[in-house]
């Protein structure tokens, strides 16, 4: 399995609080990777760690083979979009207004907007199905649409990694289902490499062809979802238990608490 990111025995600390300690990962190249867990696993510290926006106390984060030390905060956003928790833009932005800060990466500090910029821009639109949407404010849409312009922004950088914490939070059914097609597509489709911390271990089981379960900032299992979800495992990283009967849609695991 080659590896697009990966962390060599890495340790992660809030202050004199260890979130993460040792910790060997390895993220595939071109696929969807869930990381799975209990609150307080570890999966949002972690996520902020691999796009460069928490520093190990001790390790190394790895893109392509080498230490992401190395890369400019310019250089590490042209390769690797990243979408957090609760994003805010200012009142009034509108969504093409906010997919054009995508390009911030690749502009310098008095570049002119040009053919390049605004095709990436047209490009992420088209790919997040905004485009209709590009002349309306962002406090005038829905919850899915907001998620699909923030994704549509990430993918302005050109980057071949997105990283995206709880992106279907507070999304109805739905738009939950319309955003993990959108991720499904981008893998498929475009290579990208998607990681993203779920909470639904069902959803993640049915989109995401790589999973890493995490308990107390240590990984408990990690590869296909057949491998990963087991009634042992519901049952030591959430204290839950299960039965796991076959998704009569996709084949996957189902857990069905008990």
């Amino acid at each position: 399995m080659s590896a697009k990111l990966a962390g060599q025995q890495v340790s992660i600390a809030y202050g004199e609080q260890r979130i993460v300690e040792n910790l060997d990962l390895i993220v595939p190249q071109r696929r969807f990777t869930a990381l799975v867990g209990p609150n307080g696993s570890g999966k949002s510290t972690i996520l902020r760690a691999l796009a460069g926006l928490m520093a190990p106390t001790k390790g190394t984060i790895l893109l392509d083979g080498r230490s992401i030390d190395i890369l400019s905060t310019k250089e590490m956003a042209k390769r690797v979009g990243v979408l957090l928790q609760g994003p805010v833009a200012p009142e009034g932005l509108t969504v093409r207004d906010l997919v054009k800060q995508g390009r911030y990466p690749h502009r310098s500090l008095f570049g002119r907007w040009s053919a390049e910029h605004e095709a990436a821009c047209e490009d992420a639109m088209m790919l997040t199905g905004t485009t209709t949407l590009a002349d309306t404010p962002l406090e005038r849409l829905s919850g899915g649409q907001r998620q699909r312009a923030w994704i549509a922004m990430t993918l302005a950088q050109q980057g071949e990694v997105l990283l995206l914490d709880e992106p279907t939070t507070y999304l109805d059914l739905a738009h939950q289902i319309e955003l993990m097609n959108l991720i499904t597509k981008l893998v498929r489709d475009h290579g990208k490499t998607v990681i993203a911390v779920l909470h639904d271990l069902n959803q993640a089981a049915r989109y995401a062809e790589h999973i890493v379960m995490l308990k107390g900032g240590k990984i408990t299992a990690a590869g296909r979802p057949e491998h990963v979800i087991s009634e042992a495992a519901i049952a030591d990283v959430f204290g839950v238990h299960s039965v796991i009967i076959r998704d009569p849609v996709a084949g996957t695991p189902l857990c069905v608490p008990l």
